[in-house]
């Protein structure tokens, strides 16, 4: 049983440091998940699969990319409260044992229709407009519990609160300012931390190189060994202790690699965005901060929030594009500390609807070598045994 926690902690402490767990990853890695056959994988080979190339049995998901599976799924898990199981039959995704799983077929396809008939299309209707992390949606409003502490206020306008305070790009302006300004931010072209990783009170130590041009590497050292996170600025993979070759990323964890990789983020923020909004304030902490929306072409959007005072990152919500909707991962920055002249933070603690873990920073170097070899991809190793 020791052991057996020790292999899930080594899965979830790799798969969260970019903020995206994919349910089923686990699965996928030991060949629970049905893969198409190396014909129809040549077949495919000029552009992406999708979702029924690459899986057996997809009926209403047809058509979506074999990459959004998996973050639909964890979408669903995290919109209802419940894990796999609880529609399909663990090591056996394709089979038809679970009532829960044509429920959920049928659920999808009242949500698509709904958005269909009534949104043009738009996903303004999700499983989780119902379920709010329940897997019976709740018909009857829940009496007061309780008498409240004071009188119910009627919200501000939502007008007046968009209008005030300045506007997205000087907010931007002064986070670069408030980090150490861009020529101080642009010299930077290397970062080596040492810290722990908290995840469910367990602290692991942790070792993060960075490398100019968005590359980034994290080793959480297990008992079991190291649970490797890497972006070398084209593509990313996971490595799981215990476990042969690697998983790459895809889809939205390349994003979100891509976005932890840049050691210039706050000069790279204006240009990366077609459109910027302030959304008024919202309280990070103990301090209020300015809300500013980012659209991206072809992106999901980023939502931002800047310390009203300090005018320095606190907080960053980002998200995976599914099929059903945006999954959320909520990062929170904090014990920023002058390294070599610019502002980072020491702290981090990064949240998403089925779970969170903190980063503490010890130890920083900048502007040191990185060996490129760090950022090198292993090589995928071959398969042994029947079926090669």
């Amino acid at each position: 049983m020791k052991e057996k926690r020790g292999v899930i902690l080594a899965v979830v402490a790799l798969f969260l440091i970019f903020g995206f767990v994919m349910v089923g990853a686990k699965a996928q890695s030991s060949g629970a998940v049905h893969a198409a056959s190396p014909g129809q994988e040549a077949a495919n080979a000029a552009g992406p699969k999708k979702a029924e190339e690459q899986f057996k049995n997809i009926q209403v998901l047809k058509g979506i990319p074999a990459d959004q599976i998996f973050p639909t799924m964890q979408f669903i898990t995290a919109s209802l409260g419940v894990e796999c199981d609880f529609c399909h039959v663990q090591g056996a995704f394709e089979k038809e044992d679970k009532k829960n799983k044509q429920t959920a077929r049928k659920m999808m396809q009242m949500m698509l229709a709904i958005n269909k008939d009534n949104f043009e299309g738009h996903r303004a209707v999700t499983c989780n407009s119902c379920h709010r992390g329940s897997a019976v949606p709740q018909a009857i409003p829940a009496v007061m519990s309780e008498e409240p502490k004071e009188p119910m206020a009627a919200p501000k306008p939502a007008e007046a609160k968009e209008n005030a305070g300045p506007a997205a790009d000087q907010l931007l302006d002064k986070y670069v300012q408030a980090a150490g300004g861009a020529a101080a931010i642009d010299r930077v072209t290397s970062r080596v931390m040492k810290g722990t990783i908290d995840f469910g009170g367990k602290d692991l130590p942790i070792d993060i190189y960075s490398k100019d041009p968005d590359q980034r590497i994290s080793f959480t050292h297990l008992p079991e060994g190291d649970s490797v996170t890497a972006f070398n600025g084209r593509e990313g993979w996971l490595g799981t202790p215990g476990r042969p070759g690697v998983r790459e990323m895809r889809g939205s964890e390349l994003d979100a690699a891509s976005i932890d990789a840049d050691l210039h983020l706050a000069t790279h923020l204006k240009p990366m965005f077609s459109e910027m909004k302030v959304e008024g304030t919202e309280k990070v902490g103990d301090h209020e901060a300015y809300v500013v929306v980012g659209q991206r072409s072809g992106k999901p959007p980023l939502r931002l929030y800047f310390d009203e005072q300090s005018g320095l990152l606190v907080r960053l919500v980002r998200f995976g594009d599914t099929a059903l909707g945006l999954l959320p991962t909520q990062i929170d920055y904090s014990d920023y500390r002058d390294t070599s002249g610019v502002k980072i933070p020491y702290r981090w603690t990064l949240a998403r609807p089925s779970g969170r873990f903190t980063i503490q920073v010890s130890e920083v170097k900048q502007n040191i070598p990185v060996d490129d070899g760090k950022f090198v991809k292993p090589a995928a190793e071959e398969p042994k045994g029947p079926g090669k």
